[in-house]
């Protein structure tokens, strides 16, 4: 079973972890430490059934409500864990990999410690255009003004990734803010998606200096 289909099988009772200062995306990796006993149940059922859960975003106004059940922002990302350990007192590490947009239909009535939502899966659809190359040589230039363990990391992928693959995973390396992520993880116009990630390197690159080189030249 592929992981698009664990997340379509788990949308009719999908389990949410709301963490306002992270956003996920799909074909991203996120860690997390889960210490709270309401998601230490969570991520013990998803580890028991198909491992998947989604993150997600509260409602501006959740502040002081957050052991309750503040309003949901409709957009989140759905994710497989990819790699778990249990530790002291039965609070978790876990790597969550991202794999689809979801929107959320309704919230279910709380059988459990933890939210779990009715949900409506959205992948991306197929887009291939001009921005992607522009997106990649954007990545290339920025490779020369930051650290190269920076660099390494995220050129591979960019090489080879397209459309929305090449716009989650670029927001994801260079776009810090949890509400401007939230605004791209909502973004499902593909093209529109690579425009504003762009927008977003450009900003940055606007701010670096090329790194200057060490070292004797010749």
């Amino acid at each position: 079973m592929t992981a698009q289909e664990r997340v379509e099988g788990a949308a009719s009772a999908l389990k949410v972890f709301p963490l306002p200062s992270a956003v996920l995306f799909p074909h991203t990796v996120i860690p997390l430490h889960i210490f709270e006993p309401r998601y230490r149940d969570l991520v013990r059922d998803a580890l028991a059934t198909d491992r998947v859960l989604a993150l997600g975003q509260l409602e501006p106004g959740w502040e002081g409500k957050y052991e309750g059940r503040p309003t949901l922002q409709p957009m989140l990302c759905a994710g497989v864990i990819v790699w778990d350990e249990q530790v002291e007192d039965g609070r978790y590490n876990i790597l969550l990999q991202g794999v689809s947009r979801v929107r959320l239909v309704e919230e279910l009535a709380p059988d459990k410690l933890y939210r779990q939502v009715r949900a409506q899966v959205l992948p991306d659809v197929s887009y291939t255009g001009p921005e992607e190359e522009q997106l990649r040589q954007a990545v290339f230039e920025l490779a020369g003004r930051v650290p190269p363990s920076f660099a390494e990391n995220l050129l591979p992928v960019a090489a080879r990734a397209g459309g929305g693959m090449l716009a989650d995973v670029v927001a994801s390396a260079v776009v810090p803010e949890p509400g401007r992520r939230q605004e791209l993880l909502v973004e499902l116009d593909v093209r529109r998606r690579l425009e504003m990630v762009l927008e977003d390197l450009g900003d940055l690159l606007s701010q670096l200096q090329p790194v200057r080189p060490s070292g004797p030249l010749n």
